[in-house]
């Protein structure tokens, strides 16, 4: 007999099959995200990370770090910056500027 799967193994297996489907809406995130947060929603169908900065300034990127793919909806501030759980990799969540690696940049979503 097979183990069930859990039901954050199928949110994932979900996600891959039709990216965006299992997230939120940028404004329903929005609406219950805690400033300091990072979290997974979306804009349309499009996977984005939703960023609320500590003085309540929300910005939304793209869902995958520009260096290897990685979720950046799996990520943490520190500050301003918003930093890659995969490889540490940190961006500023106002710029999507990576001072470390200045060729990489995140591109800034409208949140309106």
């Amino acid at each position: 007999m097979s183990a069930k799967p859990s039901s954050s193994t199928l949110a994932i297996a979900l996600d891959l099959i039709e990216p965006g489907c299992n997230r939120p809406s940028l404004d329903r995130a929005i609406a219950t995200a805690e400033p300091g947060s990072v979290t997974a929603a979306r804009a349309g169908l499009h996977p984005v990370a939703l960023v609320v900065l500590r003085d309540g300034s929300a910005f939304a990127v793209d869902d995958l770090c520009p260096h290897d793919g990685g979720l950046l909806s799996d990520g943490y501030l520190e500050g301003d910056a918003l930093v890659c759980a995969r490889h540490g990799w940190a961006f500023d969540a106002c710029t999507g500027r990576c001072p470390a690696h200045p060729r990489f940049r995140l591109q800034l979503l409208p949140i309106s």
